[in-house]
This record gives C-alpha cells, structure tokens and sequence, in this order.
C-alpha cells in the first residue's frame, strides 16, 4: 500500500481510486506486463520481478525427464497412481505442453491461489516438474496473501509445501487446521502425505488410525472441503483400512 504523490490517499493500484492520478508503475523485464506493487512475481509470465529478461525455456528437458518421472505427487489426495514402465523398446511419451501461465492479474486472492495451485498440481501430474517448481513459489505466495483461510485452503498450501519439501511447513498446516477444526479429515491425510514423503512408515500409522478413528463423525459433516475431496478421502480411507488389516 502505498500513498498518491497528489491527494495522499492511501492506494494499491497504478491509478489513485480518489483523484486519478498515477501512482506510477513497474513493467516486468520479461513480457512488458504492468506489476503489482509489492509484487514478487509477473502476473503474466511467472518471472519474478527485477530479473533480467528471460529465455524461452528449452522444451528439450521435459522430453529427457518424461524417461525417469513417475507422476508425482501422490501427496494431492493419494488417488494418483504410478506410471506404468514403458514396454520393452518403446520410445518414452513426452508430457503435455503446459500451455501459458493463467492470467491472475484481475483475480480475488482467493481465486488467484486456486488457480496457481491448480497449475503446480496438472504440471506435476504431466510429469512437468519445471513448471510444478516454477509456479510453486507463486501459489505459496498467492496464500499468503490472503485475507480469510479455511481448512481446504490450508490442505492446497499444505500440499504445495509438501510438494516443495518443506516437510515440516506441511505438519505445520496440518496442526493449524486440528486446531480450527479439530478432528478435520484433511489434516490427517496432509500428515499422511507429509509421512510418505518422509518415508517415516510409524507416522503414517498414525495418521491412518487417526483418520479411521474421526471418519464416521467427520463425513456427516456437511463441510465443503470434504465434498470437493470426497474422491481423495474415500481413497485414503482405503489405505488406512489395508493397513490396519495388516499383522
């Protein structure tokens, strides 16, 4: 937030919402595009502000990494299962084009961490882990900025930090969301992903008896996030259930 240099009233923008008057503006070294103020970022292009001019990046390692990756991410709702070898002699597939980034210039916080997010989590899908590590960053910052958070959200930004390594970040969120909504689903299985990622087998024990141990409650419970991720916690449930069976 910054103050116009002609009436003083307190602005965000490149134009006083009061008398008009510019308020001056910084052009991204990349795409030209007007930036926010205070933003770290390019809404247009991703590149972060007070670089030089970018390269257009090389298609080429995506076609070389399309070999080795899996799809990643099994952390997003553990529904995602790995890729299967390729047969003997065939030629790797090379992932999707990940098209332009999203334009979240003109969007609400809420709106534009959404979108950021769902591009991090389609790139690492694809096996586009260029792009996934490229947008990150932006969607984590996307959250921070927001004015209001609920529990689906801090399960997006816990996935992100997972998906980003910081593994204790990930924990961090799952507490956060326990401590608005204790016995949250969500938190049980960001734990769980946070344990997988660790490969720390005693901790998703826990989040596995945790999660069966509120799920009969919970699901009645007509909460949004459980519905947008009704898929990603009946698989979940699942494993947990295999898991208990076993000796």
């Amino acid at each position: 937030m910054s103050q116009c240099p002609s009436c003083g009233t307190p602005t965000s923008g490149n134009y006083c919402h009061k008398c008009g008057a510019a308020t001056g503006s910084a052009h991204c070294a990349s795409c030209q595009a007007v930036l926010s103020q205070g933003a770290k970022f390019c809404a247009g292009c991703g590149t972060p502000t007070g670089a030089a001019p970018a390269r257009a990046p090389s298609r080429m390692p995506w076609y070389l990494a399309a070999a080795s990756i899996v799809a990643v991410l099994a952390l997003v709702v553990f529904s995602l299962t790995r890729s299967s070898a390729p047969a003997a002699g065939a030629a790797p597939s090379a992932p999707p084009a990940a098209g332009p980034p999203p334009d979240i210039s003109n969007m609400s916080p809420r709106e534009r961490f959404n979108r950021l997010y769902d591009k991090v989590m389609k790139a690492a899908q694809s096996g586009d882990a260029a792009t996934a590590e490229r947008f990150t960053p932006m969607a984590l910052e996307a959250y921070a900025q927001l004015d209001t958070v609920d529990a689906d959200a801090r399960y997006h930004a816990a996935l992100l930090k997972a998906h980003a390594g910081d593994l204790p970040g990930t924990l961090a969120l799952a507490d956060t969301i326990l401590a608005a909504s204790p016995g949250n689903l969500l938190a049980y299985m960001v734990r769980g992903s946070a344990a997988r990622f660790g490969k720390d087998d005693a901790a998703l024990a826990r989040a596995y008896a945790d999660f069966l141990r509120h799920y009969d409650v919970e699901i009645k419970k007509s909460d949004p996030g459980y519905v947008e991720h009704h898929a990603a916690i009946e698989d979940f449930r699942t494993q947990a259930t295999a898991a208990r069976g076993k000796p």
